[in-house]
């Protein structure tokens, strides 16, 4: 979607608010990537391990994070960042991302901990942000969808066409 801009008639790039929203979810998993790589942001930082359950690393002293861990926050970061360009690929990114945080959320409460299946590592507190994570970028995604930037429902595209007098 572009406008003129004031005065210059020149298009502005604007962005829906869905694009906003993966931006935004973009940008917070950038940065819990980066975090998990900070001794004091996160404790026991001499126990970061490469992945598995036997990294004793945690981020901001309550989920468990690896090498690994944190180079997933790190790929979603730039996948929503990248798919915010367009409306389609940001709704794509936000419904995407949180079947698959559901998944997670559900793959984390069947596993033991303490087992080898524990790859990622997640612990209780994991799981739980996963739920959230799930339910709030699948409600981003859908209820963002077909809103435009003004907070108005999208117009159809017969709408946008124009309708003949019949």
């Amino acid at each position: 979607m572009t406008t003129s801009s004031p005065g210059t008639g020149a298009p502005v790039a604007s962005r829906r608010p869905i694009q906003i929203a993966s931006l935004a979810v973009g940008v917070v998993f950038l940065l819990v990537g980066v975090l998990g790589f900070i001794p004091g942001i996160t404790t026991n930082y001499e126990a970061l391990g490469g992945a598995g359950h036997h990294s004793g690393a945690m981020l901001l002293g309550l989920f468990n994070v690896s090498v690994l861990h944190n180079i997933v926050h790190l790929a979603f970061g730039v996948a929503g960042v990248v798919m915010a360009r367009t409306a389609a690929l940001a709704r794509a990114y936000l419904i995407g991302g949180g079947v698959i945080y559901a998944v997670l959320f559900v793959y984390g409460m069947v596993i033991d901990h303490d087992s080898a299946a524990n790859f990622v590592p997640v612990n209780q507190a994991d799981n739980w942000l996963h739920l959230g994570l799930a339910i709030g970028m699948i409600a981003l995604g859908v209820l963002l969808a077909n809103r435009d930037t003004r907070g108005l429902p999208a117009r159809r595209a017969s709408d946008a066409q124009g309708r003949t007098a019949g």
